[in-house]
């Protein structure tokens, strides 16, 4: 067995016609202003809150 190279390997070189498609996007987040309500959640986070709630009583 050998032991790790002290040479490390170059970057290989990509094959022909291929290319990086970068797409930028958006999570949706927002910043708040620190005098702006909570916006509400939705009803699918609602939903399971209050199961949570249900099954802890």
């Amino acid at each position: 067995m050998t032991g790790p190279s002290s040479n490390p390997c170059g970057e290989r070189a990509a094959r022909p016609g291929v290319t990086w498609q970068t797409v930028l996007g958006t999570t949706g987040e927002r910043l708040l202003a620190d005098d702006e309500p909570e916006p509400r959640s939705n009803r699918a986070t609602r939903r399971a809150a209050a199961r949570r709630r249900k099954d802890n009583r």
